[in-house]
């Protein structure tokens, strides 16, 4: 049984191989729909952001309930509760930490899990605070445990916790903080330590977003760009961004340069069709490789399940990508399954790609 075996194996890995060259070399440039903002438009994003919960379109019980308890510190005289947004990347976390320090009408000082490596890095940013001002930590799921533990005490009792000297000498020195509210953000919420996650006093859920509120950022955004779009353009464009508001602004901007190439600056609906099949984003809001990791489960292994790192070198990308960037909408759309064999294209995909199955029947 072992020869049969091992010829499935290379038959597998040879389709892999030859898919991985003709993906490679349709792959060229920035993925129009990553959800993470690139540096060149974390400024542009900025411009384009609300600055208050009124102007906030979309996620409206996470607004009414964040309103509740923004109003509730303001009638108090105090700083709001620490706060935890989690959701996929792009649909803003960020920016609700900005409100809320908008709201509050304080400082907000801006860092990420990453950055705080050593517990004085936290420290220095702490005492550097100043009273009622919003601490924003993005990923915050990725902070080191040393830095947690300095974080609980500043959290729990506005209190630092200092270590001077070393070795037998050395003495703790407890520092009082300014009053102070700690926002984190997080698209792991299952990675948040619970000592961490308890000492939040209000934890929010961001959803994706449908598309009528999509069209209505869009219609916003297009204004403060000062692009002219009409109903039916904005709509193509809300329809195809995957439910996030920055792969919507990313995509207006690019069919914003398709509209002023080839169609004298006005984005309709014909108009964002066009551009957006030009990028390779379909009706379902799928890219090239979207496409091909469908195309290689029904094709290539005829709608049988493929493991994961298989399915990977097909289509030219690490396993981390595929199945964090990739596969989670595409489950989401009901075009692919996972299953304790490997990953398999459902009904639904055969049917989006026009493909026949083997067993004759084209859905």
């Amino acid at each position: 049984m072992t020869p049969p075996r091992r010829e499935l194996l290379d038959v597998g890995d040879a389709a892999a191989e030859a898919t991985a060259d003709e993906v490679a070399a349709t792959h060229v440039g920035p993925r129009p729909l990553d959800p993470v903002a690139t540096p060149a438009e974390e400024g542009d994003e900025t411009n384009l952001r609300p600055r208050t919960l009124a102007d906030f379109t979309g996620q409206p019980d996470l607004v009414e309930h964040l309103s509740i308890v923004l109003e509730a510190a303001r009638r108090r005289g105090a700083p709001p509760d620490h706060l935890l947004f989690a959701g996929p990347p792009g649909l803003g976390k960020t920016t609700l930490a900005g409100i809320v320090a908008q709201e509050m009408g304080v400082g907000l000082r801006v860092t990420s899990g990453p950055v705080l490596a050593r517990a004085g890095d936290l420290a220095s940013t702490l005492t550097d605070l100043q009273e009622g001002d919003v601490l924003f930590i993005d990923e915050i799921h990725r902070l080191a445990r040393t830095v947690e533990e300095v974080l609980y005490p500043a959290m729990e009792e506005g209190q630092l916790d200092v270590m001077l000297g070393k070795g037998p000498t050395a003495r703790s020195l407890r520092l009082d903080l300014p009053r102070f509210t700690l926002v984190g953000a997080t698209t792991r919420t299952g990675l948040v330590a619970g000592p961490l996650r308890d000492r939040f006093g209000f934890v929010g859920r961001l959803e994706l977003y449908d598309p009528a509120d999509l069209e209505r950022i869009v219609t916003r955004s297009a204004g403060l760009l000062g692009i002219a779009i009409t109903q039916g353009g904005a709509a193509e464009i809300a329809r195809r961004s995957r439910g996030t508001p920055r792969i919507a602004n990313r995509l207006l901007r690019r069919v914003r340069d398709v509209a002023e190439v080839r169609a004298h600056g006005e984005i309709t609906q014909q108009v964002a069709t066009e551009g957006l099949e030009l990028f390779g984003v379909d009706e379902l809001g799928l890219d090239k490789l979207d496409r091909a990791i469908l195309e290689v489960l029904a094709v290539r292994f005829d709608g049988n399940p493929v493991g994961l790192t298989t399915l990977a070198h097909a289509v030219g990308e690490e396993t981390e990508t595929v199945e964090e960037a990739y596969e989670p909408y595409l489950i989401r759309q009901g075009l692919l399954h996972r299953t304790p064999r490997g990953r398999v294209a459902t009904d639904r995909a055969f049917a989006h790609l026009g493909i026949v199955r083997g067993d004759g029947r084209l859905l």
